[in-house]
């Protein structure tokens, strides 16, 4: 699944560079894609036996190097249908304990990775017990297999309960690999994510990356900043690869989440693929590293190049509406992306008429209306030129007249 080309198009562009690039998808191509893709094959990639005909159609046709993704809910199907084909690839037991959080603290527990407490709760009955189990208030409450902070909510009242863990509980239900929900210590400080590459057993922390958050009770992510030499890295670096190495994961591009709290890095969670959120490119105009190509090197058993070519900072910026409701315009200053080098990219998620629905009906997924990425010498300046050039950039929201379904 070559994904939305506003998001991942850098990923198929870097990786087509270098190989040819065949696809297994639930439609074909789109104009975008096509001109990365030398084949493809239809097929329902959440269905086991639709995937691995197809990549077996696949194989028929070409000499097969290796099968990657950069679609979370793909991680699992993508091992299976490497072991199917003889490819390298983390087990699919691997990839089941990075898709599922509760099973991930106890690899971490085992292993002395800091991390937070959680404890599983099936009911609301079952939420308040765990709440003091692992520590009292302010705690938050997260499907165990979701993503993109997809049912995550931020608790720190014993009143608030009762409205908080159906959110999570209907996040969690949307969810492929499990269907239960965690009740986890809250995790203060600035949170940040670390870029690891593994090799022949061996993890590199190649980036860190830091996150600006919105406001709770939700943990929709905003932007993010990536600079070379960032100092951080030597501190969480190791956690990351502590985190990585805990779940077992042999080979590929890992982002692992991170909070910097007053008791030092605490993991939050290990995300077994390249990261979203245009963070891959960041990485890219920052340091000149490709972690896409890395990941199909990895992919076809060859050492991935990790030298910095550039040394310089890189930001993204998300663009969110103030309120639910169907898109009637969007703006964009004339004549400014044009007229600014530092600009890589202004680029809108949505098309007029569309509904974006924020949380707690809508998600990440259905609320983002587009975003502007730019580099800089400086991580200073970077996060300045991100601010400038998310002020050019506006929507205009009907707001629904009634009660939005959730999406």
């Amino acid at each position: 699944m070559p994904g939305d080309f506003s998001y991942r198009g850098f990923c198929l562009q870097q990786v087509a560079a270098a190989y040819d690039v065949v696809v297994i998808d639930s439609a074909p191509p789109t104009a975008e894609h096509a001109p990365y893709v030398a084949d493809f094959e239809i097929a329902d990639p959440y269905d086991e036996q639709s995937l691995l005909a197809a990549g077996r159609a696949l194989a028929d046709r070409h000499a097969l190097g290796g099968v990657m993704t950069w679609t979370e809910w793909m991680l699992v199907p993508t091992a299976r249908l490497a072991e199917h084909l003889g490819l390298p690839s983390n087990t699919t037991e691997v990839m089941l304990a990075c898709r599922n959080k509760a099973t991930a603290r106890t690899a971490f527990t085992r292993a002395g990775v800091p991390s937070a407490a959680s404890m599983k709760a099936a009911t609301l009955l079952e939420a308040g017990p765990a709440t003091h189990a692992v520590g009292g208030f302010p705690v938050v409450i997260k499907p165990a297999a979701h993503a993109a902070s997809v049912g995550a909510i931020y608790v720190d009242r014993g009143e608030d309960l009762p409205g908080a863990f159906p959110f999570a509980t209907a996040g969690a239900a949307l969810a492929r690999e499990s269907t239960e929900v965690l009740v986890e210590e809250y995790l203060d400080g600035p949170e940040v994510s670390v870029e690891t590459v593994t090799f022949a057993g061996a993890t590199i922390p190649v980036a860190v990356t830091r996150k600006t958050l919105g406001s709770l009770p939700y943990f929709e992510e905003t932007g993010h900043l990536v600079a070379a030499g960032d100092p951080l890295l030597a501190e969480a670096g190791p956690v990351a690869v502590a985190a990585v190495r805990a779940l077992g994961v042999e080979c590929g591009v890992c982002h692992t989440e991170i909070r910097h709290t007053s008791r030092g890095p605490r993991v939050i969670e290990v995300n077994a693929r390249l990261a979203g959120d245009m963070i891959g490119r960041l990485v890219e105009l920052a340091t000149g590293i490709q972690l896409a190509r890395a990941a199909a090197d990895i992919a076809c058993r060859r050492a991935p190049d990790l030298t910095p070519t550039r040394h310089q900072a890189a930001s993204v910026r998300i663009h969110y509406p103030q309120v639910s409701g169907t898109v009637t315009s969007r703006h964009l200053t004339r004549g400014f992306a044009a007229g600014t080098p530092w600009l890589d990219r202004a680029t809108w998620l949505c098309e007029d008429g569309d509904r974006l629905v924020l949380p707690p009906e809508g998600s990440s997924f259905t609320a983002r209306a587009g975003l502007v990425v730019v580099t800089a010498p400086t991580a200073a300046l970077a996060a300045r030129r991100a601010e400038r050039a998310f002020g050019h950039m506006s929507v205009d929201v009907a707001p629904a007249t009634e009660p939005l379904p959730a999406a």
